[in-house]
């Protein structure tokens, strides 16, 4: 019987070495396949960003469902000390002493074996099967193997293909600037994101994609509205455009969920709720879309407050709440209501005014429902109102307002 055996830091495992893994042993017909990822790789540093050992191995399990017989090992993270080769096929080889071990590299590994610490050890222990992820090397390649042959007696398997030109360095470059979710498998991109390993930013057609599915279908043009329309304000009001989308995008993801949903998310994220919001699935929804959406795709702070504010608003909003707030209230998709051509107008002329407005706007809704408002919005009117007052502002129609929510 045969085992592959592929060994790296995998930071990240991505599309080339899935290609790889699948390519040798489509050629080689293993019966087992062992993706092993390194704890102290001894030839290269560990790039400054890099996750921990353990999370590396979760991703790596994650890569290894695309490799059909492959599973990801961990026995070089039990291990001290760095993660020697030589050692690896030892312990393999005592577990396995009747099967042929396949030791998987790519071109510059094999160049540089002979350096490796034990070469002899790990020619002797086990065959080596070399694919290039780069196109062009099949003459290093057969010199390299050649001298393989001849210094340590080894037995080498040139593996023919095409391969996935990736360098791991220039993909987390990529993953820093929302590029890069195409080479690399979909459950590892997500867990990147997650985490935002790497300062991974999520592709913003990835993010609409996984967001979307959380709604009903007849909400996603309210969604892309709010994310045209945050992205417009954010550029206007010198906010990140980017942070502002990102928000936009999310703020409705637990929209669709009935009280019951919403209210066991609020348990499952230690949500502090009131009796008037447990009594409403529109405001429970900025929160619990706030700790969903930070669970899912590894939000920052202020994206996930700026969601959590958008429907009753507070005082002291920051720039970006605002701006959420806003464009959920302007989208173009928006219509029907008395006073949206003013707010639309305000909220690029003077973002304070509109918020006065736009709350004052809410609590008349509330009020013609004859319902109470919640107190957020009515101290947002207030602080806004405030606002305004204190520089000279007074809006026309600031006065009998009653209290309500967004």
């Amino acid at each position: 019987m045969r085992v592959l055996v592929y060994g790296g830091s995998f930071n990240p495992p991505h599309r080339g070495h899935v290609r790889s893994a699948r390519t040798v042993a489509a050629a080689l017909a293993p019966e087992r396949i062992f993706l092993i990822p390194a704890a102290v790789p001894p030839h290269k540093a560990l790039a400054e960003e890099s996750p921990a050992a353990e999370q590396r191995l979760a991703m790596t399990r994650l890569a290894a469902r695309e490799i059909p017989g492959a599973e990801a090992l961990e026995i070089e993270l039990r291990r001290e000390g760095k993660s020697y080769t030589s050692d690896t096929l030892r312990a393999l080889k005592e577990e396995y002493p009747d099967d042929e071990l396949i030791f998987l590299v790519g071109t510059d590994m094999l160049l540089s074996l002979p350096d490796w610490h034990e070469p002899e050890v790990i020619c002797a222990l086990a065959s080596i099967a070399v694919f290039s992820r780069e196109m062009g090397r099949e003459t290093e390649i057969a010199e390299g193997a050649a001298r393989l042959r001849e210094r340590f007696g080894a037995t080498v398997y040139e593996i023919p293909g095409e391969p996935v030109e990736i360098s791991s360095t220039a993909l987390r470059g990529m993953l820093k600037n929302r590029h890069g979710a195409e080479l690399i498998a979909p459950e590892v991109y997500a867990y990147i994101i997650k985490n935002r390993f790497y300062g991974a930013k999520p592709d913003f057609d990835w993010l609409r994609r996984e967001a979307y599915a959380y709604l009903k279908p007849k909400r996603v043009a309210h969604v892309r509205g709010v994310e045209q329309e945050a992205v417009k304000l954010a550029k206007r009001w010198g906010a990140s455009a980017e942070d502002a989308a990102e928000a936009a995008i999310c703020h409705d993801i637990t929209k669709k969920l009935a009280k019951d949903e919403q209210l066991r998310l609020c348990g499952k994220y230690a949500i502090i709720t009131d009796d008037y919001e447990r009594q409403s699935e529109k405001l429970l929804h900025a929160k619990t879309g706030a700790a969903f959406a930070h669970d899912l795709f590894g939000l920052s702070d202020e994206v996930c407050d700026a969601i959590r504010w958008h429907t009753t608003g507070r005082p002291g909003m920051t720039l970006l709440e605002k701006i959420t707030y806003l464009a959920d209230y302007i989208e173009p998709g928006r219509d029907g209501f008395d006073g949206l051509t003013e707010l639309r107008q305000t909220a690029y002329e003077d973002i304070d005014a509109a918020m006065e407005l736009g709350t004052r706007m809410s609590l008349d809704e509330v009020a013609a429902r004859g319902q109470e408002p919640h107190e957020n919005t009515a101290q947002a009117h207030a602080y806004y109102l405030g606002l305004l007052r204190e520089r000279g502002v007074l809006p026309v129609h600031a006065d009998g307002i009653p209290d309500a929510e967004n």
